[in-house]
């Protein structure tokens, strides 16, 4: 198992709240990536996923491109974007530059157990950087990330930190409720993007169209 010494995911949370921009959108992936999140900073431009591991990124860099004015940061765990690494590079193909991607890197699925992930050598940084993602970096500690994250803000290129993060399995109380269809609904008028009503028999058309 991953060192216990290295910083917690509140230490990182702290300076990703002191450091994000305004009119950011962070995308959560789930459990204590969400939660310890909502706990940190509640905000309406905030996307909680629930049941949907390894998706964060692939969402994220849709609203990315979807919303070019705001910076967009997205918190994966390394358990789920090993799900789904090909993600890492669309981002790159897309080059979308204003996403920020951070990954948890606590060496095990904390969402289903704190079971460990099958490799604790994956080289997730030197991953980004094979995929083509010049901005590539791993991060040892809260301050290091202030300053990558510094750096990402004010730079035209998409950001991949890997954080080295202290497994945390106790599940983090979020003070206000996260169910996935009030947690959409108020992203969808933080972000001032009309509503998708879906139709009976499939289909479906944007609210007021």
């Amino acid at each position: 198992m991953v060192s216990p010494d290295r910083p917690s995911r509140e230490a990182y949370y702290r300076v990703l709240a002191e450091t994000l921009p305004a009119r950011a959108l962070v995308v959560t992936a789930l459990g204590n990536a969400s939660y310890l999140w909502a706990a940190v900073r509640d905000a309406p431009e905030n996307f909680h996923l629930e049941d949907a591991m390894g998706l964060a990124l692939p969402l994220a860099l849709g609203l990315a491109v979807a919303q070019p004015d705001r910076e967009v940061v997205v918190v994966e765990g390394d358990g789920g974007f090993m799900m789904h690494m090909g993600g890492l590079v669309t981002v790159a193909a897309v080059a979308p530059a204003n996403l920020t991607v951070l990954l948890i890197d606590n060496g095990m699925h904390g969402a289903s157990g704190g079971q460990a992930l099958a490799s604790q050598t994956v080289d997730f940084a030197g991953l980004g950087r094979a995929a083509g993602i010049e901005r590539s970096a791993a991060i040892a500690t809260a301050d290091a990330l202030r300053g990558a994250l510094a750096g990402a803000f004010e730079t035209a290129a998409p950001s991949f930190l890997v954080l080295a993060t202290a497994p945390d399995t106790e599940i983090v109380v979020p003070p206000v409720g996260l169910d996935p269809v009030a947690i959409k609904r108020r992203f969808i008028e933080a972000i001032d993007a009309p509503r998708y009503v879906p139709t009976l028999f499939g289909g479906g058309m944007l609210e007021g169209s």
